[in-house]
């Protein structure tokens, strides 16, 4: 931690206790900065690198953005999260109060880029959509399958428009919502911006996860298996980073023969059979705990939990009884 006479430094110029009232808000790029502060880039990149240096702010690429944050831990994190009690003048308060405006519209304008990227995609969705059960059903047995289970930090693997965080960031501690894609990311920002939890997008890549061994509480990959074509592997990948007794829930469709997807929506994989994702769960040491099927349209959609195996598992799935009957 930087010594606190360079915090007090940091923080001692209009502009940069701005920044820092901007960002406790949430994420932005330097140009985003820019554009409220009515200054520069290379300006606003100055005062971000005095904040950064004093341990106050810190960057997170994402592609070829990179997106300024405060600090997520530690004592400076604290004294940010009492910006709002800090004893700012009338004048302060009517700039960080303008700030905010402008700010808002940057929000909105981020909600509209995400609408427009979801209209030009929207056949694709819908088309898929409309062959399987309503996603309402879907989201509801997710949730009753977790019910009752400590998600912790979850990690959402292919989170798309970030949908899984949201519907899991009331029962979550924190979240990591992960995608490969940029344009996906920024529509899940728009959505998730006022969760109630702390929520970290990720640009990354299912096979490379860009987590520490088993740092993560537990996981959910919500219909982005199909695109692998080494499935096996991300179950492995997303087995190394779960702790031990945490929970992986795989939702993807059963297996089918609509070639049709691997054209309109670039599935590799035609769905999954209870018997793959059985051997793939015991090879990445996960025990298979309960399965469920959702009919409806001509594609049926599958859930899968696992655990990771803890000190306490002493027998293969298999042959301990621990893992509940598939439903049919």
């Amino acid at each position: 931690m930087a010594e606190l006479l360079d915090i007090f430094r940091a923080l001692a110029d209009p502009t940069r206790l701005r920044v820092v009232a901007l960002l406790r808000e949430m994420e932005l790029a330097i140009g985003e900065l820019a554009i409220v502060l009515d200054q520069s880039q290379p300006r606003v990149s100055r005062h971000v690198r005095i904040l950064a240096e004093a341990g106050i702010v810190e960057r997170r690429r994402e592609g070829s953005w990179v997106f300024l944050r405060i600090v997520q831990d530690g004592p400076i994190r604290t004294m940010i999260d009492q910006v709002e009690k800090w004893p700012f003048s009338a004048r302060e308060g009517r700039v960080i109060a303008y700030d905010a405006r402008r700010l808002a519209a940057i929000r909105n304008e981020r909600a509209a880029a995400a609408a427009r990227y979801f209209a030009e995609h929207a056949a694709e969705w819908d088309a898929i959509r409309s062959r399987h059960v309503a996603e309402s059903e879907v989201e509801s047995a997710m949730l009753a399958m977790v019910a009752g289970r400590r998600l912790g930090h979850l990690l959402d693997i292919g989170t798309g428009t970030g949908r899984m965080a949201e519907i899991f960031a009331p029962t979550a501690r924190r979240i990591t919502a992960l995608d490969r894609s940029p344009e996906m990311l920024r529509l899940a920002r728009a959505k998730l911006a006022d969760q109630p939890v702390p929520i970290d997008l990720v640009q990354g890549d299912f096979l490379a996860l860009p987590m520490d061994d088993a740092s993560i509480d537990s996981i959910v990959i919500h219909q982005a298996l199909h695109f692998a074509h080494e499935p096996d592997r991300v179950i492995a990948e997303a087995a190394r980073v779960l702790r031990g007794g945490g929970h992986l829930l795989v939702v993807d469709f059963a297996p089918h023969e609509d070639e049709e997807l691997r054209m309109l929506a670039a599935h590799a994989r035609l769905g999954f059979s209870d018997a793959q994702i059985r051997g793939w769960f015991a090879s990445a040491g996960l025990l298979l705990e309960s399965g469920q099927t959702l009919e409806g349209g001509e594609l049926a959609v599958k859930l899968w939990l696992g655990r990771r195996r803890s000190d306490e598992d002493q027998t293969p799935a298999s042959e301990g009884g621990q893992t509940r009957k598939l439903a049919a």
